[in-house]
C-alpha cells in the first residue's frame, strides 16, 4: 500500500483547509484510516480515524472542528479541517492499517496556522 497526502498549506487562525490521502496498491485490504499529525518537540498524535465500514474516532481538541471521509472505492481519505488554531500548526501524516493490522505511513504535509 502506497499513500500519497496533499492539501496542506499555511492559513490564518479561524480558516480552513482540507487534506487529501490516496492510496494506491493493495487497497482492498485496508480497515482503517487515519490522520496524525507531529509538532516540533512533540510526540505524533493520533487526530482523527475512520474505518471502512464509517466508523469515526476524533482526539478530543479537534471535535466539531475537523471531519474525516473515506471514499471506499477509491480509498481515499480526506479531513476537512475548520476553525483552525495556531495549535493546529504540525506535520499531517496519513496513515493506513490493514485487516491484519500491519501499518503504513504516507508522507506529511505541512499545515501551518497563522495567528
Amino acid at each position: 500500500v502506497q499513500l500519497q497526502a496533499s492539501g496542506g498549506g499555511l492559513v490564518q487562525a479561524g480558516g480552513s483547509l482540507r487534506l487529501s490521502c490516496v492510496a494506491s496498491g493493495s487497497i482492498a485490504t485496508i480497515d482503517v484510516m487515519r490522520w496524525y499529525r507531529q509538532s516540533p518537540g512533540k510526540e505524533r498524535e493520533l487526530v482523527a480515524a475512520i474505518t471502512t465500514a464509517g466508523s469515526t474516532e476524533y482526539r478530543d481538541s479537534v471535535k466539531g472542528r475537523f471531519t474525516i471521509a473515506i471514499d471506499n472505492a477509491k480509498k481515499t481519505v480526506s479531513l476537512q479541517m475548520d476553525s483552525l488554531k495556531p495549535e493546529d500548526t504540525a506535520v499531517y501524516y496519513c496513515n493506513a492499517e490493514t485487516k491484519i493490522a500491519r501499518a503504513y505511513w504516507g508522507q506529511g504535509t505541512q499545515v501551518t496556522v497563522s495567528s
